[in-house]
């Protein structure tokens, strides 16, 4: 199972706003498997979420679960397409992230974030 992580520009902390994140660690996950070593993706503007036109291939296709600490209405929908389930957490760590997530742990809360009141928003009008 891939799973996909925003992260801060360090890789160190879950990021929030997922459809602005650009950078990303995404780990290929083994049944009974330890901890993978992540695969580091930059997304450049084009390939945001946000901007992408789903007009050919992406570094995140084939992905099954995306985490991040926020996502719009518009982006959940838009990886729904796309085959992946969106996790929201308010969990800083992304290794304690994955591992919670593949232990069958439910992730911390997300805390208030003001982007995703102004996502909501801008999903009012959203292609997705």
């Amino acid at each position: 199972m891939k799973i996909a992580i925003a992260t801060k520009a360090n890789g160190t902390q879950v990021s929030g706003h997922a459809g602005q994140a650009t950078d990303w660690l995404v780990y290929d996950c083994q049944p009974g498997a330890p901890l993978p070593e992540p695969q580091y993706i930059q997304l450049t503007k084009a390939q945001l979420p946000h901007h992408f036109q789903d007009d050919g291939p992406h570094p995140l296709h084939g992905v099954e679960v995306v985490v991040a600490a926020s996502a719009g209405d518009g982006y959940i929908r838009h990886m729904e397409k796309w085959g992946a389930q969106v996790l929201l957490t308010g969990e800083s760590d992304p290794r304690t992230a994955l591992s919670k997530i593949l232990a069958g742990e439910a992730l911390a809360d997300t805390r208030f974030d003001i982007t995703t009141t102004l996502c909501k928003l801008r999903d009012l009008f959203s292609r997705h």
